[in-house]
């Protein structure tokens, strides 16, 4: 039967393959009765499950790469340790018997009483390794569920890929790995499905409620990212309609790549630069291919995600040398460490009642100083490959920005002791995304040598909004008039004192809000690579002029419909 469901497109473009649905099994795990005659054959596949995954992991072990870190290993043989423990191998035996119930139940029962026994261990460290025992068990669940993993099937052709949410650390695996698009039953226009699906350049739609639900594994799919709509088991007709408007698309995806090394000037002639945002080194090849003049943001973040342990100095130094050598003198601003809010490490990140509001970005590194000194230490040895500029996130008062300043130059002359180069006059900057500092911006201003605009997190704490939360999604808005004010005050302020100012957020890189920005002021944008071509051809098309006129009535204006009937004149 086709039917259509519906939801927020937080990624345009047409996709069509059959649907894998993503479980996170640890927190979602069957529950029925074994009859009495199948209580053996149940042990049986606990058992085979629970051999599956030792060899699994004795592989990952026999295969490690020669330049893998020893703490690889370690980590690995940490879970084949967990894994072989009595209260894991025997005790959910044990429990299916006497409770005559399936495997996967038997084994989360076990994994909650073992959890809760390690968060009443006083010890920090013992107590983390609650982490390790549910990772052990999420892999043995996934064979007893037959979940394939975070990956295409083999031999499947176009693969949606279906779960309730994806987290930060998701977009470090998916950088590798082939889904033609992405469907969740959560979030946003700024959420991590999102963004990670518009790095990608496939669509997306997110906030559909019950799409695992309605939609079985291996259902033949089309995803318009356009309309918010996901279309199952379609007809014929239907089938054939959308696989000319995929064609279509692509054909006008290979014009616009026809535009990267055409210069980004307005219509005027006025110079644009357009950045790109990066999580990882490998983005690289994209980056280059897209025709972006410089990494406007480098989500450093990301070398901590998806991974046992902090990556060492000499890890961050080789990746952010890797990306200034790779961009061939052109810009590469680095944002320090902003964990804590919705991208947390075990151990490390403290998500309290509220983490957007909480421990984290600049105050997570200002609370712990040897990891922001060697986040640092890294970035100052990597600048001497290029044009290598530092930017802080979250930035709310002076005070820690002087706090930022002090430590800078403590990692300076810890690398001068120790002997080790580094650049001693790199650029430092801050992100505007706390009102506080939009507000009150020119101390600020006076101290750094560029800002940078965050607007996700700006939108979301002006319009106080949680940006992933899908039932309030709708009031996500980034033509609000508060939000434009804020926008053209902060351009305004630092064209007005000759300092550089970018816009990082997704705002950059939605087409619809290209001509209204350059009519603001805006003059650097920076966005995922995906989304260069597209903006670039718009800054080609725009007459600023034009664009500062209406701008100013967009700007003038309190009232949300007239915003957007100037905004489709402007780019009409």
């Amino acid at each position: 039967m086709s039917f259509v469901i519906h939801g927020i497109g937080v990624s345009s473009g047409i996709a069509i393959g059959h649907a894998q649905l993503m479980a996170h099994a640890a927190f979602e795990v069957p529950h029925y009765d074994v009859s009495k005659s199948q209580i053996e054959a149940e042990v049986a596949r606990f058992d085979r499950a629970m051999d599956e995954t030792h060899t699994e992991l004795q592989s990952l072990i026999e295969n490690l790469p020669v330049n893998a870190p020893p703490e690889y290993a370690a980590f690995v043989q940490l879970h084949l340790m967990i894994l072989n423990d009595p209260t894991l191998a025997e005790e959910p035996r044990v429990r299916i018997r006497e409770q005559h119930c399936n495997a996967e139940w038997a084994l989360k029962q076990q994994m909650d009483m073992l959890v809760a026994e390690f968060e009443a261990i006083e010890d920090a460290y013992l107590r983390e390794r609650r982490a390790d025992v549910e990772q052990v068990v999420e892999r043995v669940l996934k064979g007893l569920m037959g979940r394939a993993g975070l990956q295409p099937r083999p031999g499947a052709g176009e693969t949606i890929l279906i779960a309730h949410d994806l987290a930060p650390s998701d977009v470090v695996h998916f950088k590798q790995q082939r889904f033609e698009a992405f469907l969740t039953d959560v979030g946003g226009v700024t959420s991590h499905t999102a963004i990670l699906a518009r790095s990608l350049n496939v669509p997306a739609v997110v906030s559909l409620r019950h799409a695992r639900e309605l939609i079985h594994d291996r259902d033949l799919l089309i995803v318009d990212g356009s309309l918010g709509a996901v279309i199952v088991n379609p007809d014929r007709e239907v089938l054939a309609e959308y696989r000319l408007r995929a064609s279509e698309l692509q054909i006008e995806r290979r014009k616009l790549a026809r535009l990267r090394t055409s210069p980004a000037k307005t219509f005027d002639g006025t110079p644009i630069e357009l950045h790109a945002n990066i999580e990882l080194p490998g983005d690289m090849e994209q980056v280059q291919a897209s025709g972006a003049t410089g990494i406007g943001l480098f989500r450093s973040e990301f070398l901590f995600l998806d991974r046992n342990g902090l990556p060492t100095e000499e890890e961050q130094f080789v990746a952010y040398r890797q990306v200034a050598e790779e961009i061939r003198g052109q810009p590469v601003i680095i944002r320090t460490l902003d964990l804590g809010a919705d991208k947390q490490l075990t151990g490390l990140t403290h998500e309290g009642d509220n983490p957007a509001l909480g421990l984290r970005a600049v105050r997570l590194c200002l609370a712990e100083p040897q990891l922001f000194r060697t986040q640092l230490r890294a970035i100052l040895r990597a600048a001497q490959f290029g044009d290598v500029r530092l930017l802080i996130p979250m930035l709310s008062g002076v005070g820690e920005m002087r706090q930022v300043f002090a430590a800078i130059e403590d990692a300076k002359a810890s690398l001068r002791r120790d002997g080790l180069p580094c650049r001693d006059d790199i650029p430092v900057g801050g992100m505007i995304e706390v009102p506080a500092t939009a507000i009150m911006l020119r101390p600020f201003l006076d101290a750094l040598d560029f800002v940078s605009v965050g607007t996700n997190d700006l939108i979301q704490y002006t319009l106080a909004i949680d940006r992933t939360d899908g039932a309030v999604s709708h009031l996500y808005d980034p033509t609000h008039p508060a939000i434009l004010q804020l926008v053209a005050s902060v351009i305004k302020a630092g064209a007005r004192v000759g300092k550089p100012v970018a816009l990082c957020g997704e705002m950059a890189g939605e087409v619809r809000l290209t001509r209204l920005l350059l009519g603001l002021g805006l003059r650097e944008f920076s966005m995922h690579p995906a989304n260069v071509p597209a903006v670039k051809q718009r800054v080609l098309q725009t007459d600023l002029r034009e664009a500062e006129t209406l701008a100013r009535r967009i700007l003038a204006s309190t009232d949300p419909d007239k915003v957007q009937t100037l905004l489709e004149r402007l780019n009409g």
